[in-house]
């Protein structure tokens, strides 16, 4: 009941926030994105996150992706949210690594996607200066190696959850950097704050799904 009345909270969350953007209410559109934001929190502890190192790491992660969240809504605090993000997917990493591994199927997620960010590297290197030049390739490095570890941890007694949390992620980074440096436009907020909000309530209830296995196991 707690973990539904959570997601509850951060779907209403981000319906509040895309409809007061769409309406230019910037302030409702904040709050709304932090009650979100807060709600997929909730979601993580009424999941058991403190039942298992697996759930820690990832509540870790979320808390992260909270302050990246908060720094993002202001103008002039791009990197601090970048860092609070990079944090963020670093904790995912964790718990994955604490979880357990398969190293082959990491590797060949991990040779998969060379793909896409030999697409994105070109795509975004125009349009980043050089001071965040470096923080930029950093980030899409990390959530790279974070979703190769994901399918690894997936495939060693893991859940596709996993995966699909990691996935849904790192797509709708795309949507953030489209709107950072590409072309600012509703498109990027419409497809990338459902897919975001998407991935973390993925990852939380993951946590439920994995407790519940290693109970059973």
């Amino acid at each position: 009941m707690r973990m539904m009345l959570a997601a509850l909270v951060t779907v209403g969350g981000l319906v509040v926030c895309l409809a007061a953007g769409a309406l230019d209410y910037g302030t409702a559109s904040k709050i709304g994105k932090m009650t979100a934001s807060t709600g997929f929190i909730a979601m993580a502890l009424a999941a058991g996150a403190f039942q298992s190192r697996y759930g820690i790491a990832v509540l870790v992660a979320l808390l992260f992706s909270w302050w990246g969240d908060f720094f993002l809504m202001y103008s002039g605090y791009f990197l601090h949210g970048l860092i609070a993000f990079f944090i963020g997917h670093l904790g995912y990493g964790v718990a994955f690594l604490l979880h357990g591994v398969r190293w082959k199927w990491a590797g060949i997620a991990l040779a998969a996607l060379l793909l896409p960010a030999a697409v994105i590297f070109p795509w975004l290197n125009p349009h980043v200066g050089d001071d965040l030049r470096i923080p930029v390739y950093a980030y899409v490095t990390v959530i790279t190696l974070m979703v190769a570890l994901s399918v690894g941890a997936w495939k060693h007694h893991g859940h596709w959850l996993m995966f699909a949390g990691a996935l849904l992620f790192y797509v709708s980074d795309i949507f953030v950097a489209r709107q950072q440096f590409v072309h600012s436009d509703d498109i990027n907020r419409l497809v990338g704050l459902p897919l975001y909000f998407g991935a973390q309530m993925v990852f939380a209830y993951g946590i439920l799904v994995m407790n519940a296995r290693r109970s059973a196991g």
